[in-house]
C-alpha cells in the first residue's frame, strides 16, 4: 500500500533557519569582501611608512581629471575576472602571514619598489580596465608612438604598462619617463684634470688616467697560467653549457679592479653623445676607416642609473655594441689597448686560482634562496656576504665598490653587482668543439649573441659561480624600445648589465 511522505513539522524551522543563515552568509560576505577591499583595510596591515605617502603623492590620487584610485584597483585583477577570489585570498593570506610572523621592521622596502618586484604584485588586466583608450587627448607623438608600439607587441614580448610608468601607484621622486636631457656632470674630486694617460713601464698594477677629465681608475696585473675551465658533473647549479672541463691556458692581461663605473662611462658619453642615430655597421666602417671619429651614445630613456646614484657604481642599462664601442675610444685616448675580456680571461680571473664553485668558501646549495624550507627559515649567508653583492645583500640595486672584500687576484664584485659582458659569440657547445686543451681562446667565430658572465644584484647565489654561463638577450631586452629601429646604445629592460676592461699586456 503506498504511503505518502510527510515532513515532520519541526522541518520548517530547519529550512527557515538555513535559509536565513544563507543570506546572512550572502550578504555577510559582501561585506566582508568589501571590507577587506578598502584603502584603509590595506593600510593596516601595510605599515612600512612610504606606501600611503607615496601613494597620496602619485598620480593615481592627485591629478587634473579628479579620479582616484584605490589599492585594489591596481593590486589585484579587475572584480569581473576569472580567479579574483583566488588572488584576493592569496595575497591576503601572504600579507597576514607577513605581518603576523615576521619582523616587518627588517623588511628591505626600497627593493620591493622596484621593477622586478612591482611586475609581480600589479596586474596589467587592471590597468587596461581603466584605461580603456591609449590615445588620449593631448598624448605627446613620442607616447603615441610608444602606446601604437605597446598594442601591436604587448601580449608577444608579455609588456606590462607598468615597465614604463613605474611611478604612476607610488611616487618615486627620481623616476623620470622619457628622454634624458643633458650630460651629466661627472664631479671633479681631485679639482684638477688630468693632461696625460698612465704609462706602464712594468707588467704590474697601475691606476689609468683619462686625459681632459679628473676620472682615473685602477687596473689589475693578472699573469697568465692554466685552469680548468668549467664545472664538474656534480657541482651544484650546474648547467649543460658548463661543460665538459676543458685545460685552458691563457696570457697575462691586465683588468679593471671593478666593473666600469657611471664616471668613466659618462666622460665617455661627453666626448662623444650624439643626438643623431646611425646604422651600427656604418658606424663601425667609420671607426675602423677613420680612427679619430666616433659616433657615441644617443641620449638615453629614462635615468640609467635608476636613480640609485652615478659616480662609483657600475655603468648598467649598456648595450654589448657601446660596451665595444667605449673600449675603442678608451684605447684611443689612453694609446693602449683596451677591450672586453674573453670569457676565458673571465672564468680564469674570477676564479683567482681557485677550483671550488666561487673563489670563497661554500656551497651553492647552503646560500640559495630555492626551496620552500629556505624560503621560511631563512639562508645562511655567513661568507658569501662580504665578497658579492647579490639578492639577499643588495636592496634590490647596484652597489659601490667599497661594499665587498676583493678576491685573491684583487678584483672587486666579478661573481655579482652586475652581469658583465666578455668579447665572444655565445655558444651552448664551444667546450666540447674546441677539444680538452686550449690556449688563449676567443669563442666562435659568429653568433647571434655574445657571452654574460657573473650574476647581478638580483641573482640567486646559484647563479654566481664562476663556471656559469649566460648570453645577451637582444629582444627581450629591448622589448619596450619603441624606437624604429631600436637603440645600439641602451636596454631598455635590463638594469644588472655591465662591463669590465681588459689591457693587453705590452710590456715586459
Amino acid at each position: 500500500m503506498f504511503h505518502r511522505f510527510t515532513l515532520p513539522k519541526w522541518s520548517w524551522l530547519v529550512f527557515l533557519a538555513g535559509l536565513i543563515c544563507c543570506i546572512a552568509l550572502i550578504f555577510g560576505s559582501k561585506k566582508v569582501m568589501h571590507y577587506t577591499s578598502t584603502d584603509k583595510y590595506c593600510q593596516s596591515c601595510h605599515v612600512h611608512p612610504h606606501a600611503e605617502d607615496t601613494w597620496k603623492k602619485s598620480t593615481h590620487y592627485y591629478n587634473a581629471s579628479g579620479v582616484r584610485v584605490h589599492c585594489v584597483e591596481c593590486h589585484l585583477p579587475p572584480t569581473d575576472e576569472r580567479g579574483y577570489v583566488f588572488h584576493k585570498a592569496k595575497t591576503g593570506l601572504k600579507d597576514l602571514y607577513g605581518f603576523y610572523f615576521k619582523d616587518t621592521a627588517s623588511f628591505d622596502w626600497e627593493s620591493k619598489r622596484e621593477l622586478e618586484h612591482a611586475v609581480k604584485i600589479v596586474y596589467n588586466s587592471s590597468c587596461i580596465k581603466c584605461h580603456q583608450t591609449l590615445f588620449t587627448k593631448g598624448l605627446s607623438e613620442e607616447g603615441g608612438t610608444a602606446h601604437l608600439y605597446y598594442e601591436n607587441h604587448a601580449e608577444e614580448l608579455n609588456i606590462q604598462c607598468i615597465n614604463c610608468h613605474l611611478d604612476v601607484g607610488h611616487y618615486l621622486p627620481n623616476y623620470v619617463h622619457g628622454q634624458m636631457k643633458g650630460i651629466p656632470v661627472v664631479e671633479n674630486r681631485n679639482r684638477e684634470l688630468f693632461r696625460e694617460p698612465a704609462r706602464v713601464i712594468a707588467f704590474e698594477d697601475f691606476t689609468e688616467q683619462i686625459p681632459n677629465t679628473s676620472v682615473s681608475f685602477r687596473m689589475k696585473a693578472i699573469r697568465g697560467g692554466t685552469f680548468n675551465m668549467g664545472s664538474p658533473e656534480d657541482e651544484p647549479f650546474r648547467e649543460k653549457d658548463e661543460g665538459p672541463v676543458r685545460k685552458v691556458t691563457v696570457s697575462s692581461f691586465f683588468m679593471g679592479e671593478t666593473e666600469v663605473t657611471w664616471d668613466e662611462y659618462w666622460a665617455f658619453f661627453a666626448a662623444t653623445m650624439s643626438e643623431g642615430r646611425m646604422n651600427p655597421e656604418v658606424v663601425m666602417a667609420r671607426n675602423a676607416s677613420e680612427p679619430d671619429a666616433f659616433t657615441g651614445p644617443t641620449p638615453p630613456f629614462g635615468i640609467p642609473d635608476q636613480g640609485w646614484g652615478s659616480g662609483s657604481r657600475p655603468a648598467i642599462t649598456i648595450t654589448h655594441y657601446a660596451a665595444t664601442t667605449y673600449c675603442l675610444w678608451l684605447s684611443k685616448v689612453t694609446s693602449k689597448k683596451y677591450r672586453l675580456p674573453t670569457e676565458a680571461e673571465w672564468e680564469y680571473a674570477c676564479r683567482a686560482g681557485t677550483e671550488t664553485p666561487y673563489f670563497f668558501v661554500g656551497n651553492p646549495k647552503k646560500y640559495s634562496e630555492t626551496g620552500f624550507l629556505r624560503r621560511l627559515f631563512g639562508t645562511d649567508t655567513t661568507g658569501i656576504n662580504s665578497y658579492v653583492v647579490y639578492s639577499l645583500n643588495s636592496a634590490g640595486r647596484t652597489q659601490e665598490p667599497g661594499f665587498v672584500h676583493a678576491s685573491p687576484f684583487g678584483l672587486k664584485n666579478m661573481p655579482g653587482n652586475v652581469m658583465e659582458f666578455c668579447s665572444d659569440w655565445y655558444d651552448e657547445n664551444t667546450y666540447s668543439v674546441t677539444g680538452p686543451e686550449v690556449t688563449d681562446p676567443k669563442g666562435p667565430a659568429t653568433g647571434k649573441e655574445h657571452v654574460v658572465r657573473g650574476g647581478y644584484y638580483a641573482s640567486d647565489a646559484g647563479d654566481l659561480r664562476s663556471s656559469n654561463r649566460e648570453r645577451t638577450r637582444t629582444t627581450e631586452w629591448l622589448k619596450t624600445d619603441p624606437q624604429n629601429p631600436k637603440s645600439i646604445w641602451w636596454y631598455t629592460d635590463i638594469k644588472g648589465i655591465g662591463f669590465r676592461v681588459v689591457c693587453e699586456k705590452e710590456v715586459p
